[in-house]
């Protein structure tokens, strides 16, 4: 049985979505839907599937089981919305909505009617994150710096909901303790969002975390260190390579011993929405909820109203993250 799927919002990353659905087995591509008709033609003609210039248009047309939602961050709590309400599981580009109230009506109604609702933090599906979610991982401190050369294609949000909430979901999936304390900074460089932010995270049972984001590095950097007591855990999210350290003593002195885990690796956004598509078909929770989106969410808004207010203090986020 394959699940009648289509995207709404086929510009950079969208026209991936639509690519990468026409070559899963147990998806089929009804249609792309785009504010921009001419875009959306030219990904439809591409991929020998019809286009519409609006959500209603495609869901009237083709009635999906399925969609992606890959709009402006602004649009997906009224995007997401209208789909769930017409019936249709939902995969919502990160992150999930711009408030966490909005996520969380969106949950409601996914609950209500018994829907999927997936958000596309895809890093949980780099093929080194998964590699250490699958093994024994007590970190003490954690040190994630996602840093890149200004480019002007992302320019409705600052690096906060762009870049780190990325970072924000990881942290938070390896640490199973509840945050207490979130202290952090930022500044506007190249536009009038934040291109810089440095968030300290501390947990409550005394894991320390720090998230460095910047558009305005000179060179790009996506990396995640996980430091244990008895060992460190590198990942590179770009070559999706992890190493582990340790260091042992010997009759010489300390040495350091490194390993370099083998595993497969796949195309992160293929595996993401082969999870949704499945989780679809066999009516499961999907590896990121929207709970997860809501949770990270809650942690980037209080990450931004210190940046902006420059008022550090315990946490302002609900109990439950």
């Amino acid at each position: 049985m394959t699940e009648r799927v289509a995207v709404i919002g086929v510009g950079h990353l969208g026209q991936h979505h639509a690519r990468i659905y026409t070559e899963l087995p147990d998806a089929q591509l009804v249609g792309v839907a785009d504010s921009d008709i001419e875009r959306a033609r030219f990904i439809g003609e591409h991929l020998g599937v019809p286009a519409y210039g609006s959500l209603g248009e495609l869901i009237r047309r083709k009635s999906p089981d399925a969609i992606s939602v890959v709009v402006p961050t602004s649009q997906h709590y009224e995007i997401a919305k209208k789909a769930l309400e017409a019936g249709i599981h939902v995969l919502v580009e990160k992150p999930v909505t711009v408030k966490p109230s909005e996520a969380g009506e969106l949950l409601e109604i996914a609950d209500r009617k018994n829907l999927v609702l997936q958000v596309g933090h895809i890093e949980r599906f780099n093929s080194a994150i998964r590699y250490i979610s699958q093994i024994p991982c007590r970190p003490v401190y954690l040190d994630a710096r996602r840093t890149a050369p200004f480019t002007p294609r992302i320019n409705d949000v600052g690096v906060v909901l762009d870049l780190m909430i990325h970072d924000i979901d990881i942290v938070m999936s390896l640490v199973p303790s509840k945050i207490t304390k979130i202290a952090a900074t930022g500044a506007c460089v190249f536009t009038e969002h934040e291109d810089i932010a440095d968030a300290h995270i501390t947990f409550e049972d005394g894991t320390l975390a720090h998230i460095l984001t910047s558009r305005c590095a000179q060179k790009k950097c996506r990396q995640l260190e996980v430091v244990e007591r008895e060992r460190q855990i590198t990942v590179n999210y770009e070559l999706q390579t992890v190493q582990i350290s340790r260091c042992v003593n010997n009759p010489e002195g300390q040495v350091e011993i490194r390993e370099t885990p083998v595993f497969p690796k796949s195309e992160p956004l293929k595996l993401e929405l082969a999870d949704f598509v499945r989780c679809v078909r066999e009516h499961r929770p999907p590896v990121v909820g929207g709970g997860d989106g809501k949770k990270a969410l809650e942690v980037a808004v209080e990450i931004l109203r210190q940046i902006h207010d420059g008022n550090n203090q315990e946490a302002g986020i609900p109990a439950a993250v």
